[in-house]
């Protein structure tokens, strides 16, 4: 079990990229902020020690991606949400805040593996660990995502 100083350390270092994983896949932040403090509760119940601070990494992102599923599993849960009342982060270029809004455009079975492919810097092997997949099938999604991507950015 962790100390409460080694909790909040990793809280510190890792609470940003587990709201932005919930984010991104819920892109509702009441949810988001939902999984990402069941996550938090998990890891201060989290009894086995963690090797290094990569280990606890992953730890968190699997359960954060655990966590989304289950709330999405709800059967109160709504199941879409307007793209327009997400808030949106500002950009300095204009190109980046366009590719932006047309990956959170993408649905999530391919948004998830490009955001952690290209964001968070998780290799295909690591994904499909993740997300319970085979590595074939995260590439196969990540080229989809791309070449969705591609024509979208070209109609505009």
């Amino acid at each position: 079990m962790l100390t409460e100083k080694d909790f909040t350390a990793a809280a510190e270092r890792h609470l940003d990229m587990v709201y932005r994983i919930a984010l991104n896949w819920f892109r509702e932040p009441a949810d988001a902020e939902d999984a990402a403090q069941n996550t938090m509760l998990r890891l201060w119940r989290e009894e086995k020690p963690f090797a290094d601070d990569g280990h606890l990494r992953r730890w968190l992102v699997r359960v954060t991606l655990n966590e989304c599923k289950r709330i999405s599993a709800h059967p109160w849960r709504r199941r879409t949400v307007p793209l327009e009342s997400c808030p949106e982060p500002v950009f300095s270029d204009p190109a980046r805040q366009t590719l932006f809004r047309e990956v959170m455009e993408l649905p999530g079975k391919y948004r998830v593996p490009l955001y952690l492919y290209y964001y968070e810097g998780y290799a295909v092997k690591e994904i499909g660990e993740l997300l319970g997949m085979k590595p074939s099938t995260v590439q196969t999604r990540l080229a989809r995502a791309r070449a969705r991507l591609k024509t979208q950015l070209e109609e505009e």
